[in-house]
C-alpha cells in the first residue's frame, strides 16, 4: 500500500519555493520552474487537497512588538483527569505559543511569548492549579 501522494518533482519544486517564501505569487513561482502561474496555481490547489500543504504562515520579530520574554515551560500534570483542562486552558491563552504533548520529561513542552517577567510569573501562577513545571528561559536564538 502507497501512502506517499501522488506528487511528482514539479510538485516538490514548488513546495521548496514555498517553504522559502510563502507569499511567492504563482506567477513568480511559475517564472522560476518554469510554467505558467495558472498551471502553478493548479499544482498548490492539488497539494491543498492532498493535505500536503495545511496553511500558511508567517516569520515575524516578537520583539518588535513588545513580546521579550521568550520561555520554554515543561509542565507536569497532577493528574490524568487534568489533560483535558490543561489543554482547553493553553489553547485558549493568547501568550502561549505552543503547546506539545511529550513523551520523556513532562507531560507537555509549552513555549511562551509575554511581554515582562511580572506576566510570565502569572502564568507560572495559574499552572500550579495543573500541575508543577520546570521553567527556561531563552538568551538568543540561534535559528
Amino acid at each position: 500500500m502507497n501512502t506517499k501522494p501522488d506528487i511528482d518533482e514539479i510538485d516538490l519544486q514548488i513546495l521548496e519555493h514555498l517553504l522559502m517564501d510563502s507569499s511567492l505569487s504563482h506567477k513568480h513561482i511559475g517564472e522560476r520552474i518554469p510554467m505558467t502561474g495558472q498551471a502553478v496555481g493548479a499544482r498548490i490547489r492539488k497539494l491543498q487537497d492532498l493535505g500536503v500543504i495545511e496553511g500558511y504562515t508567517l516569520r515575524w520579530n516578537p520583539d518588535k512588538i513588545g513580546l521579550h520574554v521568550h520561555a520554554f515551560v515543561t509542565v507536569f500534570l497532577h493528574s490524568p483527569k487534568a489533560h483535558s483542562t490543561f489543554q482547553d486552558y493553553a489553547l485558549e491563552h493568547k501568550h502561549i505559543a505552543e503547546l506539545h504533548r511529550v513523551s520523556g520529561e513532562g507531560c507537555y513542552w509549552m513555549r511562551v511569548r509575554i511581554s515582562t517577567p511580572a506576566e510570565l510569573n502569572d502564568i507560572l501562577d495559574e499552572l500550579l492549579r495543573y500541575g508543577n513545571y520546570k521553567l527556561s528561559l531563552s538568551i538568543s536564538q540561534v535559528k
